[in-house]
């Protein structure tokens, strides 16, 4: 796949070294690629909120969460308003490869019939 990078980081908190969120993001293919690390919830919150806030950017967006070991009803809820803001934008906002205990919450709460939700982030991609 031809690539054009841009690479930008987000972290939350940066005394909570354990359960931070890290974001780091990429553009391929005029696809941006927010590769999420951490814990997902009410302190964490605003760096998720951060990283998937594209004002200048593709309105195309995957969220890879293969490295997030736990969300709450905040990220939910971000999840929620970053899919509606994608996509009065006329893009879209994928979900790639979330953790057992993440799938469990989004299938829980519906949101992976809401959001289009990959195993895997190649999946998520080629849509």
């Amino acid at each position: 796949m031809a690539e054009g990078r841009m690479t930008d980081s987000v972290r939350a908190e940066p005394n909570r070294q354990p359960d931070a969120l890290s974001a780091d993001s990429t553009v391929a293919e005029g696809v941006r690629v927010v590769t999420l690390a951490g814990e997902i919830d009410h302190h964490t919150g605003d760096a998720l909120r951060r990283a998937l806030d594209v004002p200048d950017g593709p309105p195309r967006v995957v969220a890879d969460l293969h490295r997030v070991t736990f969300m709450d009803s905040s990220g939910i809820n971000i999840l929620l308003a970053a899919h509606r803001t994608l996509t009065e934008a006329g893009g879209w906002l994928r979900l790639a490869a979330p953790t057992p205990s993440v799938l469990r919450t989004l299938q829980i709460v519906g949101i992976d019939s809401v959001i289009d939700c990959r195993d895997t982030l190649h999946q998520a991609l080629d849509g």
